[in-house]
């Protein structure tokens, strides 16, 4: 697994950094999430720079996040999730907050809420993908997923109840 990678912004370390604790074993959700990761740290080090360093800095990590979770959900619909499962609950909300925030600099340049959403993400997004995605993970092994094909060894049963949970153990 890949080392640490924090970093650096105006006050010193990244909220959110990378390490082997996000990892989740699954190449591109790992590739994914490191991405993410880093983009967070971009729109942190953007703060205190010219208000366009950090517009873009939002349009950068909201475009990533858009298609970061639909990957995730187009991987869930394949292995038997419901469309309405508390793990796409959260995407939703999450880009809910990211497309309103973004829209909030853009027309008031309110940095202020900026700060608050890369506090709040850097301590969401460890807990999301070592529960929410690590459960993911967890069916798409089980069913024998091919992320990079979209084969399936183990197809969801036609009689199958679609999850509706998050997919793990602890969540049904």
């Amino acid at each position: 697994m890949a080392a640490a990678r924090p970093a650096r912004t105006l006050w010193g370390m990244s909220s959110l950094t990378w390490t082997d604790t996000l990892a989740l074993g699954q190449p591109r959700m790992d590739d994914t999430h490191r991405e993410f990761v880093d983009l967070v740290a971009s729109l942190e080090a953007s703060l205190g720079g010219p208000a366009p360093a950090t517009d873009s800095a939002l349009e950068q990590l909201l475009a990533h996040t858009v298609e970061h979770f639909a990957q995730e959900e187009r991987w869930m619909a394949a292995i038997g999730f419901s469309p309405e499962n508390c793990h796409a609950f959260q995407h939703a909300h999450v880009l809910q907050v990211l497309r309103e925030v973004t829209r909030l600099h853009r027309e008031e340049g309110d940095l202020a809420l900026v700060r608050q959403l890369v506090g709040e993400l850097s301590k969401w997004f460890p807990v999301h993908a070592q529960a929410m995605d690590a459960a993911l993970v967890e069916v798409m092994a089980e069913r024998g997923f091919d992320a990079e094909t979209g084969r399936i060894a183990v197809p969801v049963a036609a009689d199958a109840a679609p999850i509706t949970g998050c997919g793990g153990a602890s969540c049904s």
